[in-house]
C-alpha cells in the first residue's frame, strides 16, 4: 500500500505500508488507540475481516491520502546529491491491473516490513542478532549471527454442531515425530492467534526462503489439526478447519540503522529521550530460533516497569537523508526489536514518522535536523494530534486555552469508588495476599483511609512505594512502613493509615496492605481514573507457552485480576488530581496521575461544564476536545483481550460547545452519541471572551471527564 499526504501534489510517499503503519488518517480517528476504540464498537468479536474495514474506512475518510492497494514496489532510484544519499523515486507494479506507477517525492517512508525500499536505496541495515558485547545486552547471544524470529501462519476453526471428519492432505506432518505434543499446549477450541507459536524459519533466510517456510508451516498446521481431530485425545468431533493462511506472517528481517539504535537497556531502564515521539509497552518477547520445533518455551518475555519512549532518531536512516522508517524495520537491536515489533507500537511509530516527514517538509529540513533542533516542536505537534506520546506537557504556543482562566462547575476530590459509582454494591476482597492500591498524590499525602472488614483485633502492616518513573503503575521503591492497630468488628470500618509523603511534584504511589488472616478490603465494581487495585499474585496475561520472570514488578503485581474493581479508600487531604486545570496544559495520558478533569456526579438535570475565560477577547475558530477512554484497557481484540463495553462508559456521550459573545452564549457544536476519544470542531472565526463545553451525558460513567480542551 502506498499513500501520500497531499491532495494537490506528491509530498511524502509512504512505501509498502500496511494500514497498521500509517496513523495520520482521519482528523478524528487518526491514532491507533482511536482505531481500536472504533473497532471495539464495530467488531467486539475481533473478526480480522471487519478490522480491515475499520482501518480502511479511516483511510477513505482522509482526503489527503492517495491509496494504491496491491502495488508492489520493485525498483528504487537513489543517488548521491550534494554530498548526501537520497531516494529520488520508486516504481510499483499493480499486478491485478497490470500498471506500473512511478512515485517521486522529497521524502519517503519505508514501512515495508522487510525493508526492501531502504535496501535498494543503499540504507545501512542489520540482519540477525548482535553480539552481547555490542550494546551490553544480557539477552543477546555471545556471538553475532544471522538468526531471526521466525514466521507464522494462523488458522481458524469452527464448530458446525454436527460430526465433521478430517482427511489430512499428503503434505501434513506427523507431529508425533516432533517435540510439539510435549512442548506446546494444544487445545481443540483454540485457533487464530492462540497458535502464534507455530513458527519457523529462524535459522533460514526469512525472505529468500519464504516459500520453504510457508510449506513447512502449513504442513505442521495440517498435522496439528490431524492430531486434534483423529488422535482421540480431544473433544473435536464437530469442529471443522475453516481457514488456513497462505502467506507467512514475518516477524523479523532487515532493521535499518538510524542515529539511535534502540536497545534492551533503553527498554528495561526506560531511558528518557528528549526526542521520544512514540512509546512501546510490550515485553521484550524473544522466541527460540528453532521455533515450533524447540523443546524450550515458545517465547521468553522480559518486562520493563512500564511503557518506554522511542526516539525520533530511530525513525529515519542515518545514511539516506530523506528516508524515514516505520513498522518493524526501525533502528533497533534484535533484542529491543523483540518489543518494538508489535503492531500497536509499529502504528504509533508510523504516526510519528509520517508527522515528522510532513514537519520536515514544512520546515525545508532533513529528518536529522528535526531530531537535533526541532524535537520539542515535533512532540508538541504529535501531542496536539493526541498521538502516542507520554510525559509531554502541552506547551503549544498556538493553543489559546493556555492563556485562559480555567474553571469547572465541579471537581471530584475523592478516589472512593462509591463517589464515582454511588449506586454500586460493596464487595469483599480477602487479604490472603498483599494488595496494592495505586493512588494519585496531588499535592501531598498525610493519610489514607481504607474501608475494611476486620472481625478480630489485628495489627495491619501498610507500606508506601514509589513507582520508579511517573508513567509506571507498580511498586518499585519502598519508602514508608507503618503498623496500625485495628479493633475487631463484624461490620466494615474505616481504618486510617498515617502516611507522611510530600513529593516535589504530583505523582502516583502504591499503598501496599500486607496479607492479614481474616481481614478483608471493601471494593466496588468500578474503575476510578488513575487508581488501580494490584494483587501480589504473580501471573502473566499470556499462556502456558510463554516463560516469564515472576519477580518482575509487572508480573508480580498484575492489575488484570481486579480490572474494573477498586478498593474503597479516601485520601487526606482531598486530592486535586481531578481539578479543572488538568484539562488545559496537561499531559493527555497517565503520567504520575490520571491527568484529566473529572466532575462530581452528573445527571440529566445536573449537566457539568468546563469553561475557558480570557481577559481580552480572542478570535476563535477551532475547539479540540479529548475525552477519557480508560487508557488502562488493552484493546487487542484480534487476540484474546475483551472488554464487556462496546462503547467505553467513561467517554462523554452528549455535549455542547459554546462561545460567549457580547455576554451571550452561542452554540458552535452539538454532539450526541459520541464514542470517540478525540473530537475536533472547526467553525467560522468568532471573537469571544469565553468558551465552554457542557457535558450532558456520558456513556455510563457517573461523572464528566475531559482529558484536554484546546482552543485555536
Amino acid at each position: 500500500m502506498l499513500g501520500g499526504n497531499s491532495s494537490s501534489e506528491v509530498r511524502v510517499w509512504v512505501v509498502g505500508a500496511t494500514a497498521h503503519g500509517i496513523q495520520r488518517f482521519a482528523r478524528e480517528s487518526g491514532v491507533i488507540g482511536e482505531l481500536y476504540v472504533e473497532n471495539q464498537y464495530r467488531n467486539p468479536e475481533g473478526n480480522p475481516v471487519i478490522w480491515d474495514e475499520v482501518v480502511m474506512d479511516a483511510v477513505r475518510a482522509e482526503p489527503n491520502i492517495r491509496l494504491f492497494l496491491n502495488t508492489d514496489v520493485r525498483e528504487v532510484d537513489a543517488a548521491d546529491i550534494e554530498g548526501e544519499r537520497v531516494v529520488t523515486g520508486v516504481r510499483g507494479w499493480t499486478m491485478g491491473s497490470e500498471i506500473w506507477t512511478e512515485f517521486t517525492s522529497p521524502y519517503f517512508i519505508d514501512a515495508s516490513g522487510d525493508g526492501l525500499i531502504g535496501h535498494l536505496a543503499g540504507a545501512e541495515y542489520r540482519l540477525g542478532r548482535e553480539a552481547r558485547s555490542e550494546f551490553d545486552e544480557s539477552w543477546a547471544p555471545d556471538e553475532a549471527d544471522e538468526k531471526f524470529l521466525g514466521s507464522t501462519i494462523l488458522f481458524y476453526t469452527k464448530d458446525l454442531g454436527r460430526p465433521v471428519k478430517f482427511v489430512p492432505p499428503n503434505s501434513a506432518k506427523d507431529i508425533t515425530q516432533t517435540p510439539i505434543p510435549d512442548s506446546r499446549i494444544l487445545r481443540s477450541g483454540d485457533s487464530g492467534a492462540h497458535y502464534w507459536w507455530i513458527e519457523y524459519g529462524g535459522e533460514l533466510d526469512i525472505v529468500h526462503d519464504n516459500e520453504e517456510i510457508r510449506d513447512e508451516l502449513r504442513s505442521v498446521i495440517f498435522g496439528i489439526w490431524d492430531y486434534i481431530k483423529n488422535s482421540g485425545k480431544f473433544d473435536a468431533e464437530t469442529l471443522d478447519l475453516e481457514w488456513v493462511g497462505s502467506l507467512p506472517g514475518k516477524r523479523e528481517y532487515r532493521r535499518f540503522v538510524g542515529d539511535h539504535v534502540l536497545t534492551q537497556n533503553d527498554i528495561l531502564e526506560q531511558t528518557e529521550f528528549d526526542d521520544a515521539v512514540a512509546f512501546g509497552g510490550w515485553s521484550i518477547d524473544l522466541h527460540p530460533v528453532e521455533g515450533m520445533y524447540a523443546t524450550e518455551p515458545g517465547a521468553h518475555q522480559r518486562y520493563s516497569n512500564g511503557i518506554y519512549g522511542i526516539p525520533f532518531r530511530s525513525y529515519y536512516s542515518r545514511n539516506v537523508a530523506n528516508l524515514l522508517l516505520a513498522g518493524r524495520d526501525i533502528s533497533a537491536s534484535h533484542v529491543a526489536f523483540g518489543s518494538s515489533r508489535v503492531m500497536a507500537t509499529c502504528a504509533a511509530g508510523g504516526e510519528a514518522a509520517g508527522t515528522g516527514a510532513s514537519f520536515a517538509l514544512d520546515l525545508g529540513v532533513r529528518p536529522r535536523a528535526i531530531a537535533e533542533h526541532h524535537a520539542s516542536e515535533l512532540r508538541q505537534l504529535l501531542l496536539r494530534q493526541d498521538a502516542s506520546v507520554f510525559g509531554v506537557r502541552n506547551e503549544d504556543p498556538d493553543d489559546l486555552a493556555l492563556r485562559a482562566t480555567v474553571t469547572a462547575s465541579s471537581e471530584a476530590t475523592s478516589i472512593d469508588p462509591a463517589v464515582f459509582a454511588p449506586g454500586g454494591e460493596d464487595q469483599l476482597l480477602p487479604l490472603t495476599r498483599d494488595v496494592g492500591l495505586l493512588v494519585p498524590v496531588d499535592p501531598h499525602l498525610d493519610a489514607v483511609e481504607l474501608l475494611m472488614r476486620v472481625p478480630a483485633d489485628a495489627e495491619l502492616t501498610v507500606s508506601l512505594w514509589t513507582t520508579g518513573q511517573r508513567q509506571n503503575a507498580v511498586p518499585i521503591d519502598q519508602r514508608l512502613t507503618t503498623r496500625v492497630a485495628v479493633i475487631g468488628s463484624p461490620e466494615p470500618q474505616w481504618v486510617r493509615v498515617p502516611l507522611d509523603w510530600h513529593p516535589e511534584h504530583p505523582e502516583s504511589v502504591v499503598v501496599v496492605v500486607e496479607a492479614q488472616e481474616g481481614a478483608e478490603l471493601v471494593y466496588r465494581a468500578t474503575q476510578v481514573p488513575g487508581v488501580l487495585t494490584l494483587v501480589h499474585d504473580p501471573q502473566a496475561d499470556g499462556d502456558a507457552n510463554v516463560e516469564v520472570d515472576e519477580s518482575e514488578a509487572l508480573i508480580a503485581w498484575p492489575a488484570f485480576p481486579m480490572r474494573g474493581r477498586t478498593v474503597r479508600a479516601r485520601l487526606e487531604p482531598a486530592t486535586e488530581a481531578f481539578a479543572a486545570a488538568k484539562a488545559v496544559g496537561g499531559y493527555q495520558r497517565y503520567y504520575g496521575g490520571p491527568q484529566l478533569w473529572a466532575s462530581e456526579p452528573i445527571a440529566a438535570d445536573n449537566p457539568q461544564q468546563l469553561r475557558l475565560e480570557w481577559d481580552e477577547p480572542v478570535e476563535l475558530q477551532c475547539l479540540r476536545v479529548v475525552f477519557d477512554d480508560d487508557q488502562d484497557v488493552e484493546l487487542n481484540t484480534l487476540h484474546h483481550h475483551r472488554t464487556p463495553d462496546e462503547v467505553f462508559p467513561e467517554l462523554v456521550r452528549d455535549y455542547v460547545l459554546e462561545v460567549r459573545r457580547d455576554g451571550e452564549w452561542m452554540e458552535v457544536a452539538r454532539v450526541v452519541e459520541n464514542r470517540r476519544r478525540q473530537r475536533v470542531h472547526e467553525f467560522d472565526p468568532i471573537t469571544t471572551d469565553a468558551a465552554r463545553i457542557r457535558v450532558l451525558a456520558t456513556n455510563g460513567a457517573g461523572q464528566a471527564r475531559v482529558v484536554s480542551l484546546r482552543a485555536y
